[in-house]
């Protein structure tokens, strides 16, 4: 039986096999699964089964990653980035429903995974079989950035929005990487921001109501719903 971790490596490899060719603009995610694909695009390049790639990283961590294998990098609206056509792009998700519509944000990058990846031709999705649901919310909180000023008033307004009735929101505490406590002061995200984590006990009627609604709210930067933007999903489970 795979363990979680080989299930991770083995969508990530796959998606980067299937989808990644020579000369691509590529947008590489943030994550446990995301990391095995930044992994085999640099293993590639170094065979020089691959040339020629650009990516885009989605988060200071993925960057990290990337330089350490000498994936070449560039941001959005660059000239290698081909002022922002990026072929494609691949990045885990902490939920998917049977529309293809996801929770991300849990490793707290959802801002910048979303600018890239609303800009690829193809947005690939890997996950292993636990990420999916019958609907979004109660497999796992929806992630929030707001602005640190007044957060207090953001996150009522927040627990407010009728699109999001039934949800709990929580300040992140200590890593901005996880949605788990483990310190005191309030995470920080890249970009300086705080993260509201909102949880469900009953699935989202209408997530993209829910993301305009959000999306609205003053304080509120970015949220972790990406809704129809999914091309297609690569699922990992105990058949392979």
């Amino acid at each position: 039986m795979a363990t979680q971790d080989e299930l991770k490596k083995q969508v990530g490899y796959k998606a980067v096999d299937d989808y990644v060719k020579s000369g691509m603009v590529v947008g590489l995610g943030t994550g446990s699964t995301a990391a095995f694909a930044v992994e085999r695009v640099g293993q590639l390049l170094k065979e020089g089964k691959l040339t020629d790639i650009v990516a885009i990283p989605t988060s200071v961590r993925t960057k990290e990653q990337a330089e350490e294998l000498g994936i070449p990098l560039t941001t959005l609206g660059t000239p290698e980035s081909r002022f922002s056509k990026i072929d494609v792009a691949i990045d885990g998700a902490d939920a998917v429903d049977p529309q293809l519509n996801l929770i991300k944000g849990g490793g707290g990058a959802l801002f910048r995974e979303k600018i890239v990846e609303e800009c690829a031709d193809k947005f690939i999705v890997i996950v292993d079989d636990s990420k999916m649901c019958d609907g979004l919310g109660p497999s796992f909180a929806l992630p929030v950035e707001i602005a640190p000023f007044c957060w207090e008033h953001t996150m009522r307004a927040i627990a407010e929005l009728p699109s999001l009735k039934g949800g709990k929101p929580q300040l992140r505490l200590g890593s901005s990487a996880n949605n788990a406590v483990d310190g005191k002061d309030p995470a920080v995200t890249d970009n300086g921001l705080y993260i509201v984590d909102v949880f469900f006990d009953t699935p989202i009627a209408d997530a993209p109501k829910a993301a305009a609604e959000l999306k609205g709210l003053c304080g509120v930067f970015e949220h972790g719903l990406f809704c129809g933007m999914t091309t297609s999903v690569i699922i990992a489970g105990k058949d392979g």
